[in-house]
């Protein structure tokens, strides 16, 4: 079940969106609006895995596939995209820091 009221708190606390128009976001036809509403999520929220599911499993791919990592916050921005890739897509993961030691 997701928690939209913090999930606004953590990622839209600059705007002033309804609950339902966080979920008219992640069901619109309008890629901008998917990927606006994806990256709020991928660099906020708290419980990222969880959150993401407000996204249909077609959306999921082509939104984690698409995301280019800004040089602004690259490292941070990164490491979130390829825990992302890792859960939903099954991808390798990246992350020294989060490797198992062989």
């Amino acid at each position: 079940m997701l928690d939209l009221k913090r999930m606004k708190k953590e990622c839209f606390w600059d705007y002033d969106f309804s609950d339902k128009e966080i979920l008219d976001l992640a069901k619109s036809d309008n890629r901008h609006e998917k990927s606006f509403l994806f990256q709020k999520i991928l660099l906020n929220s708290t419980k990222l895995f969880k959150d993401l599911k407000i996204f249909d499993k077609e959306d999921i791919v082509w939104l984690i596939e698409d995301y280019q990592v800004p040089s602004f916050n690259y490292e941070y921005a990164f490491k979130r995209k390829n825990l992302a890739e890792v859960y939903f897509l099954n991808k390798p993961l990246l992350i020294d820091e989060l490797k198992w030691i062989e």
